[in-house]
This record gives structure tokens, C-alpha cells and sequence, in this order.
């Protein structure tokens, strides 16, 4: 499917130089001189490398037709991580490399994931957006900070470290969003 230059977002994938690549990061410029461009951060989506690119409005880019599918997350051997389909009961196994090294530590038994393929041929896994996680430890409250909106630091079950408002303890449970590691709100369980 071709869509406009400037219609690339974060996480999508594209084939690019005859490769996929989903971009990372980007930047919409518009310099004093010419016209504007996105400067796109891609990263390849078979080996990691990485690739900075330029598209203006007027070009095209070909977005890559993803087969999306639930996969239920049963276990982890080493750096090799094994997936179920509900469906069919078959069962995949993703390297660390493929699922990313920043959403491993989110991966709970039992979670649902949504595991992209293209033609066939497993290429990323997406988790839900938010998990609940028990904070094991975090620092004391300073009196006299709960006049402004101060954030402290605390590592939570899965060993990521993270930033909670002041009356979060240790043994509470939070909301986290796996995007960043962020702080989302205490949990309701």
C-alpha cells in the first residue's frame, strides 16, 4: 500500500531499498529554504541496523502489509521465548532479538500478544499497551515535596526502573505503560 512521505509514524513498517524497516523515531522539518521533509529514523526489521532517511510530501513510500495475530505467551527458554495460538493450539518460539530487549521484561505467563508477520514470517510482537506490576522497592518521601508534582524513583517486580508519585510504596501495585516504563496510576485490583 502506498502512502505519502510525510504519512510515516512511529512503529510503522515500510519496505524500503528492497528491505522492511519500522521506523523509530521521527522529525517533521521545515527549513527556511525548500520544502519540508520527515526526517525518519528506520531500523531493519530482519538484522537491527539502522538507517536515517528523508522523505518529502511528494514522494511515496510502500507500507508493508502485516498479518496481525493473538498469541498467548506460555514460557521462556534462555533467549528463545515460546507463544501459543488459541486457535489452533500451535505453538511458536521468537528469539529476544525479534520480540526487543526493551518489552522482554513486560512479558507476563498467560499475556495475550499481538505477533506481526509478513508473508509468513514472524517479524515483531506488539504487547497491550499497559501491565500491572508490584513495586519491590522504592525510596522514602521527603517532607516538604508535595507541594509540587515530584516524582521518585522505584524499581518495580520485573526489575525495570521507574518513576511513581510520592504515595506509592513498596508492595503497591501500578499500572505501567510498556512503551516507556512510565507510571500510569495504582492499580484497582
Amino acid at each position: 500500500m502506498k502512502i505519502n512521505g510525510n504519512a510515516v509514524r512511529p512503529g510503522m513498517v515500510i519496505e524500503h531499498q528492497g528491505r522492511l524497516w519500522r521506523a523509530v523515531k521521527i522529525q517533521h522539518t521545515q527549513p527556511g529554504k525548500g520544502g519540508a521533509y520527515l526526517q525518519v529514523e528506520l531500523r531493519g526489521v530482519r538484522d537491527g541496523t539502522k538507517l536515517n532517511e528523508r522523505f518529502r510530501s511528494s514522494e511515496t513510500v510502500e507500507r508493508a502489509r502485516l498479518d496481525q495475530k493473538d498469541y498467548q505467551y506460555l514460557f521462556a527458554d534462555g533467549d528463545m521465548y515460546t507463544f501459543m495460538d488459541n486457535e489452533t493450539y500451535e505453538q511458536i518460539t521468537l528469539s529476544g532479538e525479534l520480540i526487543g530487549e526493551e518489552q522482554i521484561p513486560f512479558l507476563q505467563e498467560s499475556m495475550i500478544v499481538t505477533v506481526e508477520s509478513h508473508e509468513d514470517d514472524p517479524i515483531g510482537v506488539q504487547l497491550p499497551d499497559h501491565v500491572t506490576l508490584e513495586v519491590t522497592e522504592a525510596d522514602a518521601v521527603v517532607k516538604g515535596q508535595t507541594a509540587s508534582s515530584s516524582y521518585k524513583p522505584a524499581v518495580l517486580e520485573n526489575g525495570v526502573k521507574t518513576l511513581v508519585p510520592p504515595h506509592i510504596g513498596t508492595g503497591t501495585r501500578i499500572v505501567v505503560n510498556t512503551a516507556d516504563a512510565s507510571y500510569v496510576e495504582r492499580a484497582k485490583d
